[in-house]
């Protein structure tokens, strides 16, 4: 079978060239690099797959993404071409959760502050004075195995401890000693809240201008799921007026500015489209779609620089044992799928909507 990986080290690329020898396997930077014949791809979030894609590789017949999530892949679209895939169940169980704290702690410490001034030799006790995490309020958005971790950690940190999810397990709730709430009782009870779901259409800019009003005054807001859960433009303007008092951001909504300023990925889109001789280069008022683009680039960017936002470059899952464990059921999924019984296979039923489709959460969990 031809393989091709995307989105690979040195380490990954021997291992996946050692557990599947017989096999034809191509290194690619990007998705689009690889050969039109490759029967199985292997992608990891930054590889957006969908109908065009799916045309111009025929012979495609399986799709691992080495992820939980599959937001990135237009499940319809494979579906409609009889493409499999499959996804890696777990694999952050305990890596999210101790980054989760470790951008809890970067905030409430300051260490962004310190490290400056540091840097500066100039010192203040008073402008770095930081706030203690015991006896806090957490509330855990989504109580699945990542968010239950970061229940578990928080009461060793003395936290008080809130939970919401729309599909509530009040045996977990007993045994790690939180309780559940509505979404909007979160709100109004945290001091600091940990996004823990994934990305639907129920949880696309979960946190807007309209939740962020409700907020408890002072939140410390954490995010390693997906960045579209939270609306950029609303959480600048809630970090501006005080509501909340910092972020830690895993991801973004627009993950291209943790690699390059905003100006850069402008000014290469520009250069593209003059090259490009069929794409007609238009006024920018004439694409919605691209002015939508360019102003969630630019919140992105602000937030990047913010001084009350710390950002990590989606990191939380990059630990040493979850990347053994991605790889491991990679090739355990490649190998079921040869022998006829593919496993964690990726259901339609559970499609995500491509984000220029879905809406503003308004029920919220």
């Amino acid at each position: 079978m031809k393989i091709a990986f995307v989105e690979t080290g040195p380490a990954g690329e021997e291992f996946f060239e050692k557990e599947l020898k017989g096999h034809q396997i191509e290194f690619c930077d990007d998705a689009g690099d690889c050969a039109p014949d490759t029967e199985a791809l292997s992608i990891f979030i930054n590889s957006k797959i969908d109908a065009r894609f799916l045309a111009e590789h025929p012979a495609l017949r399986l799709i691992v993404t080495r992820s939980t999530t599959h937001d990135h892949i237009d499940l319809a679209a494979c579906a409609r071409r009889g493409v499999a895939v499959c996804s890696v169940s777990s694999y952050g169980d305990h890596t999210v959760p101790e980054h989760t704290f470790a951008l809890m702690l970067a905030i409430c410490r300051k260490l962004r502050q310190a490290m400056e001034v540091a840097a500066a030799r100039s010192f203040s006790y008073e402008a770095l004075r930081g706030i203690e995490l015991n006896g806090k309020t957490l509330g855990v958005v989504g109580t699945g195995r990542i968010g239950r971790q970061v229940l578990r950690l928080a009461k060793a940190f003395g936290m008080e401890t809130l939970g919401c999810d729309s599909h509530p397990d009040p045996e977990a709730a007993a045994s790690l000693g939180f309780r559940y709430v509505t979404f909007p009782r979160m709100l109004r009870l945290a001091d600091f809240i940990s996004i823990n779901v994934p990305l639907t259409d129920s949880t696309y800019h979960l946190f807007n201008r309209e939740t962020f009003a409700i907020c408890r005054r002072g939140l410390v807001l954490i995010n390693t799921a997906r960045g579209a859960i939270i609306e950029s433009e609303a959480l600048i303007e809630a970090l501006d007026s005080g509501i909340v008092a910092g972020a830690g951001l895993d991801v973004l909504e627009d993950e291209r500015v943790m690699r390059k300023k905003a100006s850069r990925i402008l000014a290469e889109q520009i250069i593209e489209r003059l090259h490009d001789s069929f794409a007609p280069v238009e006024p920018l008022g004439y694409d919605p779609l691209r002015i939508s683009e360019v102003r969630s680039l630019m919140h992105n960017s602000t937030l990047v620089g913010h001084p009350n936002v710390i950002v990590t470059p989606h990191i939380a899952f990059n630990s040493h044992e979850a990347i053994a464990r991605i790889n491991r059921t990679t090739v355990d999924n490649i190998h079921a799928f040869l022998s006829g019984s593919p496993q964690n296979l990726v259901g339609q039923k559970a499609r995500a909507a491509p984000a220029s489709r879905r809406k503003p959460n308004k029920t919220c969990i």
